[in-house]
């Protein structure tokens, strides 16, 4: 079994707020062009993947660890507030995770994932798969240089969080509708969800799931341009 290899956390001022300075916001996409650029330098795809606390983040990971760790060479990083509980379920399928903690803060920052960066052998992976801290106004802010941005919603969290919360589809390249088992249950029109997706940014792709029953994470991984073994 793998292990959380390292817990990176923020020394005095090196978070950017979102309630900051725009020359914060600026200092945070040039340090975002430099992980690009080194992960691009090694040929390694990346993935930033948010949403909200209980979405199915950490869940949709496993599944894409499960299915492609035997074609790919991964590596993820898992971000919150305090705990490396996340973390420790994505580890357990046999890949490395580093684990940036964010004190208070609710959105990983370029700067932290630089230094998470820096801990992993990039010559030796294929895949880094980071997971955001759970909140969907953040961490559209902060773009940390992944090559893909996800945002995976649940439909427990009703019809209209697109709407409420539309900066974050706006900087996104997929919308993973999680739980579609229970859409029916809870009275919630998934058709509408993506009407309002459509309706604010029409080039979006948009695949719905249940990470329980593992249903549509193959048409996920086909959107993100991987290969199954």
């Amino acid at each position: 079994m793998k292990r959380v290899k390292d817990v990176i956390r923020p020394e005095a001022g090196e978070i950017f707020d979102i309630e900051l300075e725009e020359d914060f916001l600026e200092a945070n996409r040039k340090i975002a062009q430099k992980n690009s650029g080194l992960l691009k330098k090694f040929n390694v795809k990346s993935i930033d993947i948010m949403g909200s606390v209980g979405a199915g983040k950490t869940s949709l990971i496993e599944l894409l660890v499960q299915r492609l760790k035997e074609r790919y060479r991964i590596v993820a990083i898992g971000g919150d507030v305090t705990t490396t509980i996340d973390a420790e379920r994505i580890a357990r399928h046999g890949v490395d995770v580093i684990q940036i903690n964010t004190g208070k803060e609710c959105h990983l920052d370029a700067n932290l994932v630089h230094k998470a960066l820096k801990k992993i052998d990039l010559g030796k992976i294929d895949l880094l798969l980071v997971e955001n801290v759970g909140n969907l106004i953040c961490p559209a802010d902060f773009p940390v240089g992944c090559s893909s941005r996800i945002v995976v919603i649940s439909v427990t969290e009703g019809e209209h969080m697109v709407v409420k919360h539309p900066l974050i589809f706006s900087e996104a390249d997929l919308v993973v509708i999680n739980k579609k088992d229970l859409a029916e249950i809870i009275s919630v029109n998934i058709s509408n969800i993506k009407m309002d997706i459509s309706e604010l940014n029409p080039n979006l792709q948009v695949v719905t799931t249940s990470c329980k029953t593992g249903d549509g994470v193959d048409e996920v991984i086909k959107s993100l341009k991987l290969e199954l073994m």
